[in-house]
């Protein structure tokens, strides 16, 4: 996806989070168990002010949140901090440096990408907390969005932070999963982890339109997949997916 797109993504899920959060800050957000959708909102805004400083400081700042952020209103804080990253794009190149936790890319660009992906999940967070329909998730973004969780968040973090994946892949033989997500497909090897583009044969095939298979992935929604073949490669990627995104 270009840089623009990312930015009329995340705008457009922007303004959707922002329209479903007040009349529902108090309620539960079933997707994000132990928040209400204040919480959600206060955390969209952390993320937002920790990306920020990350372009401004060349390092993502630890250890964080700043206390003094828990007493400012989550909307205010939501509302303060998405100002802040957007003119910090705008005062940057894509290609200008940024601390970040994934060591390829180190770059302004990398966070347009990751603030896009992390607006429209908590969207449908607070969509799911407020009891609204789901506004739908573009096929492009959607897919974009797989791609950054199988690659970037497992395939590297598996690479990365091994140990960490010590317990879901324990014992594993090495499985294969077929994610397939409209015309986009990935092939998925758990031992060792890796991602390629384009689905062979395998042990199990998870197909659905893009926007389900996001959700699905990131465990948000009702299914709207289908599933097909070994249900162990299957909880074997859903567990690795559970460690990344802890």
């Amino acid at each position: 996806m270009e840089i623009q797109r990312y930015l009329e993504c995340l705008e457009a899920d922007f303004a959707r989070l922002r329209e479903v959060a007040p009349p529902a800050l108090a309620a539960d957000v079933p997707s994000c168990p132990g928040w209400t959708v204040a919480d959600l909102s206060r955390h969209v805004g952390e993320v937002y002010l920790h990306k920020t400083l990350a372009m401004r400081e060349g390092v993502e700042p630890d250890p964080w949140p700043p206390a003094a952020l828990a007493d400012e209103d989550p909307l205010a804080l939501l509302d303060r901090t998405h100002a802040d990253l957007l003119a910090e794009f705008a005062a940057r190149k894509p290609q200008d440096p940024a601390g970040s936790w994934y060591t390829p890319d180190q770059t302004v660009g990398f966070w347009y990408r990751r603030m896009a992906q992390e607006t429209v999940i908590h969207r449908v967070d607070a969509e799911l907390g407020a009891g609204v329909p789901l506004a739908p998730i573009p096929p492009d973004l959607a897919a974009d969005g797989i791609d950054e969780l199988l690659k970037i968040f497992v395939a590297f973090g598996v690479a990365e932070w091994g140990s960490d994946f010590a317990e879901a892949l324990r014992d594993s033989p090495g499985r294969t999963v077929a994610v397939r997500a409209g015309e986009a497909s990935w092939l998925v090897n758990t031992v060792p982890f890796t991602v390629t583009d384009g689905a062979a044969a395998a042990d199990a095939t998870v197909t659905g339109d893009p926007a389900a298979v996001l959700l699905w992935l990131w465990n948000r929604a009702p299914s709207g997949v289908t599933i097909e073949g070994d249900p162990a490669a299957v909880a074997e990627l859903r567990r690795c997916i559970a460690v990344a995104t802890q």
